[in-house]
């Protein structure tokens, strides 16, 4: 078993009051999209949400998945980070990915968690684009759990994986999945123009 945490607590700051993880793709809200590509790896999934009621988990209520609520959410991504990364339970290893990545495919997911069984010298295995750049999924090593819980601003775990470059695993996926977000509604309009 490795828990797959999709983290979803964030706010959408950029969005002019839409929600980007409730924004249509394929038929259904970007998040309900993200929880079933990591249900059809067949192992667990736990989703990041903030503390307080929220529209989010209305998308997803009907899936076979653990919604976290993560009050440390309000600090940013290292809070939501933090807070659910402790609620996780107990594994060998565990995969980090972000809802709003919405090009990801569950081969995807797939391929990051091959890699682990393929060099387990490594302790970080972790989804690129196809030149190179790393992004997501990130699967982490269990014994990295304990850093997490010194995460604080809004860096993320950026801070957590730079010292850990030697010991990282690059995972090329097609184009640039693994880090295209969409962060504001003139993205969305470019990324549907562009996928109609």
């Amino acid at each position: 078993m490795t828990p797959i945490l999709i983290l979803a607590a964030g706010r959408s700051s950029r969005m002019g009051g839409r929600d980007k993880l409730l924004e249509d793709v394929g038929g259904v809200p970007l998040l309900r999209k993200q929880v079933q590509t990591a249900l059809a790896t067949g192992q667990p999934v736990f989703v990041a949400l903030p503390p307080a009621a929220h529209d989010r988990q209305a998308a997803i209520a009907d899936l076979d998945v653990t919604v976290l609520r993560v009050p440390e959410a309000a600090e940013g991504m290292s809070g939501t980070m933090r807070g659910a990364v402790a609620q996780l339970p107990i594994a060998p290893a565990f995969m980090l990915t972000l809802a709003d990545l919405v090009a990801l495919e569950t081969a995807d997911l797939k391929a990051v968690f091959a890699a682990r069984t393929a060099h387990p010298q490594y302790v970080v295995w972790r989804g690129a684009t196809v030149d190179g750049k790393p992004g997501h999924p990130i699967v982490f090593d269990a014994s990295l759990r304990p850093a997490f819980a010194g995460l604080k601003g809004d860096g993320g775990g950026e801070s957590l994986v730079k010292p850990l470059w030697d010991q990282t695993y690059l995972v090329p996926l097609p184009g640039n999945r693994a880090r295209l977000d969409l962060d504001t509604p003139a993205d969305w309009a470019a990324w549907r123009n562009a996928n109609p």
